[in-house]
């Protein structure tokens, strides 16, 4: 779609860009439609990771341009290159927050939809829409052998779901071509990842289907889908209404976004999600609403400081590997945020320290990219397309999976094994979650899902020292080694020692020979969740030099898997084990 003028005048900077790529506009930055398609591409892999070779294939672009790109998305912390592959990180998640929170929805409603998926023990979702299909926000799913695959972000045909009846009820004439077109260009749902290719094309009976289902939805006031997407799969939704009638339907208000109860036929049939569960999520969007209403605008949050001059300092350090046009049309999305949903190209110069030509330049190459909309001459606002950018595969990211590439950089400067591991649910014992051994002769022998007393390791006590822990029981001190606590009052000054200095060192009392230091790792409300440690034979470090020559690098470590950590866990749940 081409970009409409802006009213500022174009400001020059620098060297002229690369023409841009075929049928952008011309003012359109193309190094950033390179690097959005690589992300993109990646995003559709299978678990976020691609080869390089296979990049260069799915993206036609020469060789020499995937790797100046993913060296400069490396950089950003946004992919991570090993070998020949290239994978996603946690770090690419602040694009996709900075939608979510700009929209609110997910933290206004998420708990509704948590508590309303625990009453009726079925995954319930939220939904917006995206053009003419739908994208999930928020997913809170059971737990079961049968379960929904369905991910934050993942964008599904409206016509193949429930909620896209709901929006569909309030398509314009040309929203209703667009879906035709799309139909017509792509009839077998190639272009929806998420969802099975269909078997058939539609034919002409299917699309006046479809046409009757949304009208029914806008008189009924919700929307079934019976095995639309797949066999035994079945929904029903209900629209949730903003407050806002910023669209001339004062009585109803526009339709912020969709909730929706799913499950299968094995346990529930379409008609009976009618009949004994929509009074049950009409009775939760009842109080979405509600919460919609009362809840005031939060304050602006502070955008991210010095973007353009970590991108012109990149750049002095890298040359030509970095690109610094990609670089600081990425920071671009980051201005918006909880508190700023509409920005000028003025307030998103400011955010982001940019020349206003540069950010100019990035948001007409992002409205041409259906990343962002206008919503008058002067404002723009983030489309949920910006979740395309490696939100979904991540949003199912675990702990484990977080620190491991962190445990691999550490192992390599320490030279010895490390590990990160939770506390099991009687609080007696730790589990191994992660591990990454060094290549000695002589090391420690210890496996991921090994579990072992967590009085009596440098991982336990940083877990337990945290306030939410559990005691352990005096029962269960049982000495080791003759190193070992046994003494209940002794344990607990020692953890109230692990609390205050911010660290565990157990010195053969697990087994003799055995030295093992540890830190903790917290969550966003600064919580231990987990711990993380290196553990090497007695006569390899002296405890001093546990001290100084281990533990910045072991806490430097922390600090990076927490930062992960949090930006990944901010509109998801990032499950420890």
């Amino acid at each position: 779609m081409p970009a409409k003028p802006m009213n500022d005048s174009l400001e020059t900077e620098g060297p002229a860009e690369a023409a841009p790529a075929q049928g952008a506009p011309t003012e359109a930055v193309t190094p950033l439609i390179r690097g959005i398609a690589v992300l993109r591409e990646l995003t559709e892999a299978a678990d976020g990771t691609l080869s390089l070779s296979a990049l260069e294939r799915a993206t036609g672009l020469a060789r020499s341009t995937v790797d100046r790109i993913t060296a400069t998305l490396s950089h950003m912390s946004y992919v991570r290159v090993d070998g020949r592959d290239v994978h996603l990180t946690p770090r690419l998640m602040e694009l996709g927050n900075a939608y979510l929170s700009a929209l609110r929805l997910p933290a206004l409603l998420s708990a509704r939809a948590d508590a309303l998926a625990d009453e009726l023990d079925e995954s319930v979702s939220l939904a917006v829409a995206d053009r003419d299909g739908i994208r999930f926000i928020h997913q809170a799913t059971r737990r079961r052998a049968m379960s929904l695959s369905f991910r934050i972000g993942d964008l599904l045909p409206a016509e193949r779901t429930a909620p896209g009846p709901l929006f569909a009820s309030d398509w314009t004439d040309a929203d209703w071509q667009r879906w035709r077109d799309r139909r017509a260009s792509d009839p077998r749902d190639f272009s929806f990842p998420a969802v099975p290719p269909r078997k058939y094309r539609p034919d002409a009976r299917e699309n006046e289907n479809f046409v009757r289902r949304a009208e029914e939805a806008a008189a009924n006031g919700w929307a079934l889908d019976d095995q639309q997407i797949e066999p035994g799969l079945v929904a029903v939704s209900v629209p949730v209404r903003s407050p806002r009638a910023d669209d001339g339907k004062a009585d109803r208000g526009r339709v912020a976004c969709v909730a929706s109860v799913v499950s299968h036929t094995s346990r529930h049939t379409a008609h009976d999600l009618r009949t004994t569960l929509l009074p049950k999520l009409r009775a939760a969007v009842t109080e979405m609403e509600r919460d919609l209403h009362t809840t005031p605008p939060p304050e602006p949050g502070a955008p991210p400081a010095n973007l353009a001059l970590w991108t012109g300092a990149s750049k002095q350090e890298l040359g030509r590997e970095f690109i610094e046009s990609l670089a600081r049309g990425l920071t671009v999305l980051t201005a918006f945020g909880e508190g700023r949903p509409e920005l000028t190209l003025t307030e998103v110069a400011k955010a982001t320290g940019l020349a206003r030509a540069t950010a100019r330049r990035a948001l007409i190459t992002y409205e041409h990219l259906d990343l962002v909309t206008r919503t008058d001459d002067r404002t723009f606002t983030l489309t949920p397309r910006v979740l395309s950018l490696g939100f979904p595969p991540l949003s199912r990211t675990t702990l484990p999976e977080i620190a491991q590439p962190h445990l691999s950089d550490l192992t390599s400067r320490i030279h010895e094994s490390t590990s990160v591991a939770v506390l099991s649910d009687s609080g007696e014992e730790i589990q191994y979650t992660a591990r990454v051994a060094t290549g000695r002769v002589m090391s420690v022998n210890i496996t991921v899902g090994t579990r072992l007393p967590a009085y009596a390791t440098a991982l336990g006590r940083v877990l337990l020292a945290d306030a939410s822990a559990p005691p352990p029981r005096p029962g269960a001190l049982r000495p080791l080694t003759p190193h070992t606590i046994t003494d209940a009052h002794a344990l607990e000054k020692t953890l109230a020692s692990v609390r205050s200095q911010g660290y565990a060192l157990v010195n053969e009392e697990l087994e003799e020979g055995l030295r093992s230091l540890a830190v903790p790792i917290r969550d966003r409300s600064g919580q231990v969740v987990a711990a993380l440690n290196t553990a090497m034979h007695a006569s390899r470090h002296t405890l001093r030099e546990c001290v100084t020559d281990l533990l910045p690098a072991l806490l430097l470590t922390a600090t990076r898997i927490e930062s992960d950590l949090h930006t990944a866990a901010r509109f998801t749940h990032v499950p420890l084990t």
